[in-house]
C-alpha cells in the first residue's frame, strides 16, 4: 500500500520514489533507479542516495505531524557500499525519528539494495513549519 506525501513535491515526483509507510516515527520509501539516475560506474548517483535519504528521514519526522512540513537543517551522509539493482530492481529507504522537541526532529535513514545489504546511513536534524500557500514564480 502507497502513501502520498502529503504535498506536491515535484523533485521527488521526478525521481520517482514512493511512500510505503508513513505512520508512528517511521518511513519506508522505495526508489527504482533509471540510467539517469546512475553515475559512471553505472551505480546509483551518490546525490540521488543523499536525496532519497533527505526525503527518507523528512518523511520519519513528518509522519508523528503529517499537517506540518520540516525543512533540513543539517544532514551526514556514510556511504557504506554501491547502491545497485537488477533492471527494474528497488531500492528500500528506512527512517527513523529518534527524537523530538516542539521545532526540531532528530532522525536517521538507510538505504538497501536489493539483496538487502545496507548501502548507506544518514543521520539529519529537520525543523518542522507551517504548510504556506505556494505561488507560482512568473518568468515574465
Amino acid at each position: 500500500m502507497s502513501f502520498t506525501f502529503g504535498a506536491d513535491i515535484p523533485f521527488v515526483e521526478l525521481l520517482g520514489f514512493t511512500l510505503e509507510k508513513f505512520e508512528g516515527g517511521e518511513s519506508v520509501l522505495h526508489f527504482s533507479p533509471r540510467p539517469e539516475h546512475l553515475n559512471s560506474f553505472a551505480v546509483t548517483h551518490g546525490g540521488a542516495v543523499m536525496t532519497f535519504l533527505d526525503v527518507i528521514m523528512a518523511t520519519a519526522a513528518r509522519s508523528v505531524e503529517p499537517a506540518l512540513g520540516v525543512v533540513t537543517i543539517e544532514m551526514k551522509t556514510t556511504f557504506m557500499r554501491p547502491a545497485t539493482v537488477p533492471s527494474g530492481g528497488v531500492l528500500v529507504g528506512q527512517g527513523h525519528l529518534l527524537h523530538r522537541s516542539r521545532q526540531m526532529a532528530f532522525t536517521e535513514g538507510k538505504v538497501f539494495d536489493a539483496q538487502g545489504q545496507l548501502c548507506a546511513h544518514a543521520t539529519g536534524t529537520f525543523k518542522y513549519v507551517s504548510r504556506r500557500e505556494t505561488t507560482s514564480i512568473s518568468t515574465d
